[in-house]
């Protein structure tokens, strides 16, 4: 009892110490404390005078004497708005005196001419919301204490000279490809700037906020008196009840000993470490690569980053470490898994080594979000091929098409080729162009491998669109489905994934119309024509609507590597004698009968 009643009376010392902090932050919210943090800034900001101050007039109150720009609070003590756009001004910015005004919510500098940095005590302006300085002459790394302004909602400092964000990698700041002079060039379409018409709103609920708060106390001789003794009293238990707290430790402590002395018994020193190794355990980065190939999360903060892409439950960066290394990193969140899951899964990942499918270079877990680290793939993405092909940009000749496709099919039944340990496969879940890369050789390499397996499959959002099978399950039979629709992409040489086409219902209705030979892109039709009906009818099955219907990942491997060597002995007499080994690869209606229910539509 005796023991409660001081934590009472410590608390209540606690409340007596927040009183008197709230009294210190009205008091510095006071006119002349404003006066003077405001004209130090102007001062800084504005060193040739363009604004015309009359320096001598300083104890006068900015909220009731500078001209259009400042916008303060309906008591005209606090200041909420500074806006000082296109005026000239070419000093530096002074953070310290600018963030003494306490309710500072909204701060414009936009184009003039302001040199220097961001000062990383710009942190302490922890009201700010709006910060525009576009359009200046800003330069030098961006502060990492950017991130701790935790109500800033749009941050522009575009047509500046910054040269790095790494230390933002993983954080929800919106941005863009101009905000940052190269070498860092961010792809994003999130809405960065603010109009002026949301700051201003933003202003007047501060202004009109502000008048429901308590009136201000000018006793200011009465606080310097007072705060001293509260805090010196505050201090004082604080003082008293963690010295108790470490006297009750050492009672313990020497207790426990006393007990161990006299028993034989002897306590595993493992238990107590568990929560401690356990913490550790989820802050490091875990490598599936030689050591000389790893690297630290430090130098992963402090290289340069690119955001690449970003969707529901991840976004995908392109980092450049000091020795320029290049990775991509694909940041999780929200996952529903556990540690030990989320670790048995990239472990199962990272030891899957195939030349056709990207390895998982490392990962990094903690509680808030989960990093996988891959060698980024400068050739980009199948994706990116086919929409350069059709836009007349790029060539993709037959013979790299079907050696994608053979190679794509190679990787599949690598997952799949263990029947005899099936709780071990890893179904991909989410095969697409854009999760197909190109390696230097123009290989192709499935990426994102395994992630299907950590997200909701009840989200139907997270599926793709065009390309997942019609019962929309994490099997072998859905993967074929999705390479069916992309074997069909190489064929007709049309996109999926940005138009949302269903592809294999608009090619069964061309081969009904006895129209087979418009299918096929002009390409494969000029070229390779009498090789692309088997492959035609191979991802016609691959696109059954149902499981049943469609072959396995080793058959349609056998199939491709079939007409690829067909093709590559480059002969009639080969070509005909495949075909007679399969009498019914080409004759289509055998696959499309006239009873075949139209594949799934995933639009």
């Amino acid at each position: 009892m005796q023991r409660k009643g001081g934590f009472d009376l410590f608390l209540n010392w606690l409340t007596c110490i927040a009183v008197v902090s709230a009294l210190i932050k009205t008091c510095m919210g006071g006119e002349l404390y404003e006066s003077k943090s405001f004209f130090s800034f102007i001062r800084s900001v504005d060193p040739q005078n363009e604004l015309g101050i009359q320096w001598n007039h300083l104890s006068q109150n900015p909220c009731l004497h500078m001209p259009n720009g400042v916008k303060c609070n309906l008591q005209a003590t606090s200041i909420l708005e500074i806006r000082l756009e296109n005026l000239n001004l070419s000093g530096v910015i002074d953070a310290d005196a600018l963030c003494k005004l306490r309710k500072l919510q909204v701060l414009s500098l936009s184009r003039n001419l302001i040199q220097g940095t961001i000062p990383s005590s710009i942190s302490y302006c922890n009201r700010l919301r709006y910060l525009n300085l576009s359009s200046n002459s800003l330069s030098g790394r961006l502060p990492h204490t950017l991130t701790k302004l935790k109500y800033l909602k749009s941050l522009d400092i575009s047509n500046n000279h910054f040269t790095n964000i790494g230390p933002y990698i993983g954080k929800e700041f919106d941005h863009s490809n101009k905000y940052l002079k190269k070498p860092v060039s961010l792809q994003s379409d999130g809405h960065l700037n603010t109009t002026r018409k949301d700051e201003q709103a933003a202003g007047d609920e501060q202004a009109a906020g502000a008048s429901k708060d308590s009136s201000e106390d000018n006793s200011i001789d009465l606080l310097v008196v007072l705060i001293p003794l509260y805090l010196g009293f505050g201090f004082l238990f604080v003082f008293l009840y963690y010295m108790r707290k470490r006297a009750d430790k050492i009672a313990k402590e020497k207790e426990a000993q006393k007990v161990l002395k006299e028993t034989p018994l002897k306590l595993s020193p493992i238990n107590a470490l568990q929560e401690v190794k356990q913490e550790d355990r989820n802050q490091e980065l875990v490598f599936f690569v030689e050591d000389h190939q790893s690297f630290k999360l430090d130098d992963l903060l402090e290289a340069s980053a690119d955001l690449q892409s970003q969707g529901i439950c991840s976004s995908l960066y392109k980092v450049i470490l000091k020795n320029n290394a290049t990775y991509a990193v694909k940041r999780l969140k929200k996952l529903q898994v556990s540690f030990e899951e989320f670790s048995q899964t990239m472990t199962r990942i990272g030891n899957l080594k195939h030349r056709n499918i990207l390895p998982l270079v490392g990962y990094n877990c903690t509680n808030e979000e989960k990093l996988l680290f891959y060698k980024y793939q400068n050739n980009g993405s199948l994706l990116n091929l086919l929409k350069g092909y059709i836009e007349g940009k790029r060539e993709f000749p037959w013979r790299l098409r079907l050696t994608i496709a053979s190679g794509l099919a190679r990787g599949l039944a690598f997952i799949y080729q263990n029947p005899n340990d099936a709780d071990e496969i890893i179904p991909h879940g989410n095969l697409k162009l854009s999760n197909i890369l190109l390696g230097d050789s123009m290989e192709p390499l499935i990426s994102e491998y395994g992630i299907s397996r950590l997200l909701d499959p009840k989200k139907n959002s997270l599926f793709s669109n065009g390309y997942t099978a019609p019962e929309k399950s994490l099997s072998e039979k859905g993967d074929v489905f999705s390479f069916g629709v992309i074997l069909l992409e190489l064929l007709t040489g049309k996109t999926v994934e940005k138009t949302g086409v269903d592809l294999p219902k608009w090619v069964k209705s061309m081969v009904r119309e006895e129209w087979t030979g418009e299918v096929f892109d002009k390409e494969v039709t000029e070229t390779a024509l009498q090789w692309a009906f088997p492959l035609l009818n191979i991802a016609l099955k691959c696109a059954s609507y149902s499981p049943l219907d469609r072959p396995t990942t080793s058959e349609v491997l056998e199939t491709i590597d079939e007409a690829l060597s067909a093709h590559d002995d480059r002969s009639v007499s080969s070509m005909s004698s495949w075909e007679s080994g399969h009498p019914d690869c080409c004759i289509l209606h055998t696959v499309i009968p006239e009873t075949w229910d139209t594949p799934g539509s995933n639009c």
